[in-house]
């Protein structure tokens, strides 16, 4: 764990939802109970079906939220960038995290106890009413998701999955997408299988709207891949 008061005053700093919404007075009151932690690339920090040990907030790093089905299959539910909450579905009457999570790369995380998220809560409305709207958008999205992975194609599902980690991710220099995924976990995302992932990447390319170098995937022609989902509208900005 990471300790000192101005280390979490400057973490707390790059999570918007929480920045905004407690004022440093109250911040330098509860601020010996706030947990800093520092995860490496592939660390697991929430195990699926482990006790709840409240939110975790990113404040730098990139994390993968999954579930296991049979045989271990590993589903991707979601991926979480700096600012943004893990666990948020262990708040409240459960028991066990429904999830896992594991850091795509080095990762420090604030976490925040059920019992001090609850004292927090009841005394902040402003923080509560922009949770309300955060669990109201999740819950939307997963809706849609839900949707749209039962009408979808697997070409249709491979192009969302790319233009979700575009939207989200977006690109570095060289113009790949910013995120660097295995072709499994493009699978695990998109609900498919690895094979129908690769053939569908190498049919893209050859359409001319992907280029492909080892794992980095670029896109050409965003505007197209957008046009091939079009039906499915009501998730793009999900």
């Amino acid at each position: 764990m990471l300790g000192t008061s101005l280390n979490i005053m400057s973490y707390i700093e790059s999570i918007e939802i929480l920045h905004k919404n407690l004022p440093e007075a109250y911040l330098e009151r509860i601020k010996d109970s706030i947990n800093i932690i520092k995860c490496s690339k592939k660390q697991q920090f929430i195990l699926e079906g482990t006790p709840v040990n409240g939110l975790f907030f990113i404040c730098s790093g990139r994390v993968k939220v999954f579930k296991t089905g049979i045989n271990d299959r590993e589903q991707i539910l979601r991926f979480v960038k700096q600012g943004e909450i893990v666990g948020h579905r262990g708040f409240g009457t459960r028991k066990s995290y429904a999830i896992s999570a594991i850091a795509l790369e080095d990762t420090i995380l604030c976490n925040l106890s059920n019992e001090l998220l609850d004292k927090m809560l009841k005394e902040l409305p402003a923080l509560t009413y922009d949770l309300m709207l955060f669990y109201a958008n999740e819950l939307s999205a997963s809706e849609s998701k839900v949707k749209a992975i039962a009408q979808m194609t697997v070409r249709e599902k491979v192009i969302d999955t790319l233009l979700y980690i575009d939207r989200k991710f977006g690109r570095n220099l060289k113009g790949y997408l910013d995120l660097q995924l295995s072709r499994k976990e493009i699978a695990a995302f998109a609900g498919t299988t690895d094979d129908q992932v690769i053939r569908t990447l190498s049919s893209l390319k050859k359409d001319g709207l992907i280029n492909i170098v080892g794992k980095r995937i670029g896109i050409h022609d965003r505007a197209q891949l957008s046009k091939e989902i079009s039906d499915h509208n009501f998730f793009l900005q999900s």
